[in-house]
């Protein structure tokens, strides 16, 4: 068997949307805006209160920009979302109360609140039909963050073998729809490549541990599956 719980992961196949490119304004500006986003995420996952602090106010700025450009009056393909407005507004929300705690130096509340950002504009999208990377990369660190928390408890026995089989199928599948639905401009980008080999890696060794029944290079393997997937988050996500 080279692959994992086929069945399941051809399940999970069926239930993911079809990839599409973003070709309007709004969701250019959303997805640039995304990137300080990403850069506060990862600050307040950090150490430093004061580059937290400083990636916060970056985001909210981006954030308060897109506000003042489309907020009143919704383009294409979102001009008949009755909802648009006031995501942009729940987004602008967290931010304040992320920085409540970043300015307490209570960086894992912040960033536990930051997480809701990526879920409302996943949900944004996926309500007008708009498509992005963003959403593969959403795909891949759900599945992995099930595969973190659940993926050691009960190892050992014949269920707990067979429920890690099928997690890691479907991340298999997910780390290769990352490589699927890249932009064709970045077809030439050399870190992009790297960085998401670094990605499929780690899905691979965790694929042949599991294959092994190696409970040791198990645990050895989850530990790793973040780092990977953090980077290549922080730069493309």
């Amino acid at each position: 068997m080279t692959r994992l719980a086929t069945g399941l992961l051809l399940v999970a196949a069926s239930m993911l949307p079809l990839p599409s490119l973003s070709a309007d304004a709004a969701t250019d500006a959303m997805q640039a805006a995304y990137a300080p986003y990403r850069a506060a995420l990862f600050r307040t996952n950090g150490k430093s209160q004061v580059e937290a602090e400083q990636a916060l106010v970056q985001a909210q700025q981006a954030w308060q920009a897109l506000i003042r450009q489309y907020a009143a009056k919704p383009p294409p393909p979102y001009e008949r979302d009755p909802k648009f407005s006031d995501t942009l507004t729940q987004v602008a929300v967290v931010y304040e109360r992320a920085a409540v705690d970043v300015r307490a130096n209570q960086l894992p509340a912040a960033h536990e609140k930051l997480e809701a950002v990526r879920d409302l504009l996943a949900e944004l999208r996926h309500r007008n039909n708009v498509v992005v990377f963003s959403d593969a990369m959403n795909a891949y660190h759900a599945e992995m963050e099930h595969a973190l928390g659940d993926g050691a408890k009960g190892i050992g026995s014949e269920s707990a073998w067979m429920a890690l089989a099928a997690r890691v199928g479907v991340l298999d599948y997910l780390a290769d729809r990352l490589r699927n639905d890249a932009p064709a401009a970045w077809s030439g980008d050399t870190d992009f490549e790297a960085q998401l080999k670094a990605v499929q890696n780690s899905v691979a060794s965790l694929r042949s541990a599991v294959l092994a029944r190696d409970e040791e290079a198990v645990r050895e393997a989850l530990g790793k599956l973040k780092g990977p997937y953090s980077r290549l988050f922080i730069k493309y996500g």
